[in-house]
């Protein structure tokens, strides 16, 4: 069988079940459709991809394809939309089977709906390679009934919690061979003129399988793991939070190794409350995963799964200056300025920023949920659009959206003012008054 393997967000070789499954064919086509959609003004004119995930991005791949040599195969990079690049492959190769990790970004599965209502013939295999358990629809249809759908995540917790982990599973020691036609088209392939360089940037984050692999274990060294719970709401500190996000949004590393990891930890040492919430908040990353199925297009949608859409609208003054540090509250500028700097915001940050924007500026969610996506480097669409309905209240939330007391959370979080002074240099502290600060779901920043 000819099998052609898209690579999404599964930038790696080991605990990758998607591969080993495309692995059981006579040959294999591997490429990755770099869309030229992520580069200009789409949905709320804004780019997509930004330079800070655009870089990690480029390093990923990079690394992912020497690892491809070693085993005597290689990635094929196509500059287009993969609807196109996609048929244009299945139609020039004769490819009989498509390998794909589950996908959960709606353009990506109308992607798959395409090719399976214009190439009938082809077999196309979704493999669970992104999430923490497989057999994604079998276990959802076992724990959760048409129509029973849990309202929060502590339901979906208490379900989950009672499933089994998968361990990890090795790399594959060989890949079938790449077909001869296609190793002599990519000695043609040239890198379009519309595809932006790799640039500086402040992010501390380096892309690829080796360097998740080495997080990983620099991480799980010491005793951060046992301290993670009292600090992870640290505004900044790279020691704050387990800084995984990055590799396991962009597959070079899986929930299930991180899982592993943890309980290898626990093992050699012991386990606290601190052990276990880095555990809950994967099982966080999962909820928003096979919630983001379940919404469709729903997940962008302004009033989500509320009965009222939210009262806010779109100011672009205002949601200029929120984008670049220049609102009246010196603690959400500084969150803003380091986003723009590092790709980076702590959870913490991202919860203050967002509830700004949708509380004391009255401005569209949508438009501060694309702006993440266009920064962060560590996107993830189910976590980071679910994350921001919740903001709004148009999420899973019975409490009807967060709204945060600005003045309370810099006198919690910068009392001493440093936070402020490294990223905006203004003194003092944010003045409103609004209700009090509520919790707010783990996102993709803190897992």
């Amino acid at each position: 069988m000819k099998t052609l393997y898209w690579l999404t967000q599964d930038l790696r070789l080991d605990d990758n079940p998607c591969i080993v499954r495309a692995a059981a064919s006579e040959s294999l086509i591997m490429v990755y459709c770099v869309n030229p959609r992520w580069f200009s003004p789409f949905r709320y004119h804004l780019p997509s991809l930004g330079t800070h995930r655009w870089n990690f991005l480029q390093e990923s791949i990079s690394d992912f394809n020497r690892s491809l040599l070693d085993l005597g195969q290689r990635l094929l990079v196509v500059y287009q939309r993969p609807e196109i690049a996609l048929c244009e492959l299945i139609d020039l190769h004769k490819i009989e089977r498509i390998c794909v990790s589950r996908q959960f970004g709606y353009d990506e599965i109308e992607t798959l709906r395409y090719l399976g209502k214009t190439r009938p013939q082809l077999v196309i295999e979704q493999v669970d390679s992104y999430t923490l358990f497989d057999d994604l629809l079998e276990k959802e249809k076992m724990l959760f009934a048409q129509g029973k759908w849990p309202s929060t995540f502590s339901q979906f917790r208490r379900k989950a919690e009672q499933l089994v982990v998968p361990d990890p599973k090795p790399s594959p020691e060989a890949l079938p061979p790449l077909p001869s036609s296609v190793a002599q088209s990519m000695q043609a392939l040239q890198r379009p003129d519309w595809v932006p360089s790799p640039s500086s940037s402040g992010c501390g984050f380096r892309g690829g399988e080796g360097a998740a692999e080495k997080h990983l274990s620099d991480y799980f060294s010491g005793d951060l793991p046992l301290h993670y719970k009292e600090v992870r709401n640290s505004l900044d500190g790279w020691q704050n939070s387990s800084k995984m996000s990055p590799w396991l949004n962009s597959g070079c590393l899986s929930p299930r190794q991180l899982k592993a990891a943890i309980s290898d930890y626990e093992e050699k040492n012991y386990a606290n409350d601190s052990t276990e919430w880095l555990f809950v908040e994967l099982l966080w990353r999962e909820y928003f995963q096979w919630s983001a199925l379940r919404l469709g297009s729903g997940l962008f949608s302004f009033k989500g799964t509320a009965k009222a859409a939210p009262l806010t609208s779109y100011y672009p003054e205002r949601f200029q200056k929120w984008c670049f540090g220049g609102t009246p509250y010196p603690l959400v500028n500084a969150c803003m300025n380091q986003l723009a700097e590092t790709g980076y915001l702590s959870n913490r940050g991202r919860q203050i920023a967002a509830s700004c924007l949708v509380n004391e500026l009255e401005v569209d969610w949508r438009h501060g949920a694309a702006w993440f996506e266009h920064q962060l480097v560590d996107y993830d669409v189910a976590a980071n659009w679910g994350n921001w309905q919740y903001i709004a209240g148009v999420g899973a939330d019975p409490q009807g959206g967060r709204h945060f007391n600005l003045g309370k959370q810099t006198e919690m979080f910068d009392f001493d003012g440093c936070y402020r002074e490294r990223w905006v240099k203004v003194p003092g502290n944010a003045i409103l008054d609004t209700r009090d600060a509520a919790d707010w779901p783990i996102d993709i920043g803190e897992t």
